[in-house]
């Protein structure tokens, strides 16, 4: 009964996000929202282009689909809640939508600037200012996730109970940034982090469907319906991209979702695509500062597998054969006992 609830409630958010994504990318052609070739400044405040040889053909494809998504799953999630009659934790539905509306509109700050084209004033945070914003967020969670949750501990298969203590906070926001970055970092070529998100997502479904956690289900069903129907828009080549705001807010939320399930050992095997895009790409920038020439071909594994020679298309594909897997391995490990 439950998983027919859960399915229902993925079908009407596909079906729903479908019918409004047409006209949304027709509104975000009218206000050119749209990716432009220009610098910003990384993490160390060095120029570099946003757009590199492999991706310089998708300027002009509309940015920001995130933003649908946002207030999609955002009202359906509320008013799934309140017509189900679903009781639903506050601090639980806190760290969510902390996660998911906090990070998306942090990055809607960047796909705002690239609509106004400025770098400077409100909308032109620095890569350092955003990542405080970021850690600021994350902590917020953090703080909730222990205190009102109780989250000090970590259960290890083999091993037992490992308890955090203080170190619990700066980790749990940690592991919440990261996630946020790695989305943002895959979202380079068309339907990659999507596809990945949606796998992922599936996972977790399947662990708090197992666990009978109603509300945090229907928060992850509605989220893989919206995601479904941005992906049939978003697959090579794309009509529409996420933007920072769905990349950002995705990224957290999947960290949250995995945090509030209890299995973050298994959230680091189902992730693991993630975890090896924002790692190759850390890795390089630091290799590039300290080093002053690199440590892989081209960085993050996507592009790297492009510049051997893999056509877009193929390298999403492969790597969501490859994030199937690994959520196969990662429901293996969170069912073991």
């Amino acid at each position: 009964m439950v998983m027919a609830l859960l399915l229902g409630l993925m079908l009407v958010s596909t079906i729903l996000s479908l019918l409004l994504f047409v006209p949304f990318i027709d509104f975000l052609y009218r206000i050119r929202m749209q990716k432009r070739n220009k610098e910003t400044l990384d993490m160390f405040g060095e120029r570099v282009h946003v757009l590199d040889k492999f991706t310089a053909w998708k300027v002009g494809t509309p940015h920001g689909g995130g933003v649908l998504i946002l207030l999609v799953v955002t009202a359906l999630t509320i008013g799934a809640y309140g017509i189900l009659n679903v009781t639903v934790n506050p601090w639980m539905a806190a760290v969510l939508f902390i996660g998911f509306v906090g990070f998306g509109l942090l990055g809607l700050l960047d796909d705002v600037r690239k609509l106004r084209n400025t770098s400077s004033g409100f909308f032109g945070l620095t890569f350092l200012q955003k990542f405080a914003i970021q850690w600021m967020l994350a902590l917020m969670i953090a703080c909730i996730l222990q205190a009102q949750l109780h989250y000090s501990f970590l259960f290890v298969h083999y091993f037992g109970v490992v308890q955090l203590g203080v170190v619990t906070i700066p980790f749990l926001a940690f592991v919440i940034v990261s996630f946020s970055n790695a989305v943002n970092i895959t979202d380079g070529i068309d339907g990659l982090a999507t596809g990945l998100l949606i796998i992922c997502l599936m996972a977790f479904l399947t662990i708090s469907a197992s666990q009978l956690d109603l509300p945090l289900g229907i928060f992850i069903a509605i989220l893989i319906g919206g995601l479904l129907a941005f992906l049939y828009f978003n697959i090579f080549r794309a009509r529409v991209t996420m933007g920072d705001t769905g990349a950002l807010s995705l990224g957290a939320v999947l960290a949250v979702v995995g945090l509030l399930t209890g299995k973050i050992i298994a959230m680091s095997v189902i992730g693991a695509v993630f975890i090896i895009e924002v790692a190759t790409s850390a890795l390089q920038l630091l290799s590039w500062k300290y080093r002053k020439k690199p440590l892989f071909p081209a960085s993050p594994l996507h592009l790297w597998l492009q510049n051997i020679g893999w056509e877009e298309a193929k390298v999403a594909q492969r790597l969501w054969i490859v994030g199937v897997f690994f959520a196969l391995v990662g429901l293996y490990i969170a069912f073991i006992r």
